[in-house]
């Protein structure tokens, strides 16, 4: 498995990914699958300040992460969210962890100083990757996505991207 940053011809790909979490479950609150070019532009927004990687089988993109603004206040912009998508089949394959852990590296050496993630509950599965790449519940947010008939949880999950305390740096 190869793991890269996107480039825009991974689009199309990333949107074939996404588009069940869309479609056939809550986990996603997008009611739309994304077009290939509405992915795009998603991927270079979060290269500029944060990362996109996506992780390759036999030349086949099946699976991507990413990092964005987790609020627009100034004081925020050393968090950032973190999210996850493998194509169906691939849980359990350590695909997604290697996808988390080069992201981590990636946001922390851009000066980034936590994580955190959104969970659509119930989802036993992401809650699992999370806990076992060092997250922690830090709060849930009841009933806040209207989908498929009924209201949904998300639950916030976060870890620390670095150990340092200090003031931090510029952002890269």
């Amino acid at each position: 498995m190869l793991i890269r940053d996107a480039v825009p011809a991974d689009a199309p790909r990333c949107a074939e990914v996404y588009a069940p979490y869309v479609t056939d479950a809550a986990v996603s609150f997008e009611l739309e699958p994304p077009s290939a070019a509405e992915m795009a532009a998603r991927i270079a927004r979060a290269q500029e300040g944060h990362a996109w990687l996506v992780a390759e089988r036999d030349d086949r993109v099946v699976g991507y992460a990413y990092g964005g603004e987790w609020m627009t206040r100034a004081a925020y912009r050393w968090s950032c969210t973190v999210s996850v998508y493998l194509e169906p089949g691939l849980r359990r394959t350590g695909t997604g962890r290697a996808l988390y852990e080069a992201l981590f590296t990636r946001l922390a050496a851009r000066g980034h100083r936590t994580a955190l993630a959104g969970i659509t509950l119930p989802n036993p599965a992401s809650e699992g990757l999370h806990r076992a790449l060092g997250f922690e519940p830090v709060g849930t947010f009841r009933r806040v996505g209207f989908k498929d008939g009924s209201w949904h949880d998300v639950a916030w999950w976060q870890r620390p991207l670095t150990g340092d305390d200090g003031p931090p740096a510029a952002l890269r």
